[in-house]
């Protein structure tokens, strides 16, 4: 059986530095911080008192009112970023077979902030349960993709995945090869989280995993700097048009790049620490590779996970000097997590929007807020620090990781027709 090709044809973002793919872009490139203190709540009291907010969203702009209030934040970010996706393919505008289309998304945690305000309400009462008609359905992770379904009356294989910090780059994956087998035409993937609330930024304290530079939140996110003290949560969505080549050729669509091949794997080594010599990373790097049929020598930019914790930087590094050996030093790589946050499960999809934008313009964005030189980390390597960098980008590898042990990367290349 002969694969098909898969392309790109559509992106939708919103982040904490840009509320559409345009403005995430610029934001990338021109090395904005999106840290700051937290609004949505007062996080006096919290270890960590600042975030990667989205800033400047009135939902009401995108969904009507009633039905906004119908959606956990999660699903409000993944309806927003996929309206802008599909509007940007123009798939629906040539009337295809909506049964041959379908939606594969990605979130780590789901509804978090409506289950913490049911639970709330329940606890503070007498113990009379009156809970929000909506309580389940805005919480549950699947119901992204539903709501994306049914906006635009998709068919077509439905679901979500949820495999923490990978969840959206599993989502692209199955999406990739759902549709190079021949199962859909084209697929609505990517991720959206928002875990900026009490419950997940007290979460995250209790594990010690996030940065307390309170002080200085904007530069508090330094992938590979010697003073690097965990990641800065961030949130948002990002959403991608993925399309059978033939079917987008047909209908004259715009393609950004070209879906070449994915990697899986498992650390099998510990709950939340990656493995101390990235075996993990290393395998599904490797599997991206051989799915591609690529030599490492033909990736250009590798957009790592890089959340700017201690041990988890070290681990990448040593994956990627393994896998690419002397080829490591002519790669750039970078991590756009310094300027985003880290967005959990939508974090693999607004950094392979990343990596496509790269591509098709030649542009490496940079790994901001580094001041000192780890000597645990092989400075020759070129982590882009500081500033974006011009220079050709035919392939970019995306690398996103996530608790438990779950490892995924994809591969994009510049489309060549």
């Amino acid at each position: 059986m002969e694969l098909k090709r898969v392309v790109v044809t559509g992106l939708g973002a919103i982040t904490p530095i840009g509320n559409t793919v345009q403005e995430y872009w610029e934001g990338l490139i021109n090395g904005k911080s999106g840290a700051a203190l937290i609004k949505q709540y007062d996080a006096s009291k919290f270890k960590t008192q600042f975030a990667c907010e989205i800033k400047d969203f009135n939902v009401e702009d995108y969904i009507d009112r009633k039905e906004a209030r119908k959606l956990d934040q999660f699903s409000q970010y993944a309806m927003v970023s996929a309206k802008e996706a599909m509007a940007d393919s123009e798939l629906m505008e040539s009337n295809p077979n909506v049964d041959r289309i379908g939606v594969i998304w990605g979130s780590g945690i789901g509804g978090l902030k409506t289950f913490q305000d049911e639970a709330q309400n329940f606890f503070s009462g007498d113990g009379t349960p009156r809970f929000n008609p909506f309580f389940i359905p805005k919480m549950i992770a699947d119901i992204a993709a539903g709501h994306i379904s049914i906006e635009y009356g998709l068919r077509g294989p439905n679901y979500v995945t949820v495999s923490a910090c990978a969840s959206s780059t599993n989502a692209i994956i199955d999406a990739f090869n759902l549709i190079r087998l021949g199962k859909a035409d084209a697929i609505v993937t990517g991720g959206s989280e928002a875990a900026v609330n009490e419950m997940g930024m007290g979460g995250f304290n209790a594990l010690k995993a996030l940065s307390t530079r309170n002080d200085s939140p904007e530069t508090a996110s330094r992938p590979f700097d010697l003073d690097r003290d965990g990641f800065v949560l961030g949130e948002g969505g990002g959403a991608l048009i993925l399309e059978e080549y033939e079917h987008a050729k047909k209908r004259g669509a715009k393609i950004y790049a070209e879906v070449l091949g994915g990697g899986m794997s498992g650390d099998a080594y510990h709950m939340t620490a990656p493995h101390p010599e990235g075996i993990g990373a290393r395998n599904t790097m490797i599997a991206a590779l051989e799915d591609a049929e690529l030599d490492p020598s033909a990736i250009d930019y590798v957009n790592v996970h890089g959340t700017s914790t201690p041990l988890g930087d070290i681990a990448e590094t040593k994956a990627i000097l393994q896998v690419f050996g002397e080829h490591a030093y002519k790669l750039n790589i970078s991590s756009t997590k310094s300027m985003t946050g880290h967005l959990l499960g939508a974090a693999g999809a607004i950094e392979a929007i990343a990596c496509i934008l790269a591509v098709k313009n030649d542009i490496v964005p940079p790994t901001i807020n580094h001041f000192t030189d780890d000597p645990e980390i092989d400075n020759k390597l070129n982590f882009t620090f500081n500033k974006a960098q011009h220079r050709t980008v035919d392939v970019a590898l995306s690398n996103t990781f996530g608790f438990g042990g779950h490892n995924t990367s994809v591969i994009v290349r510049k489309y060549k027709g």
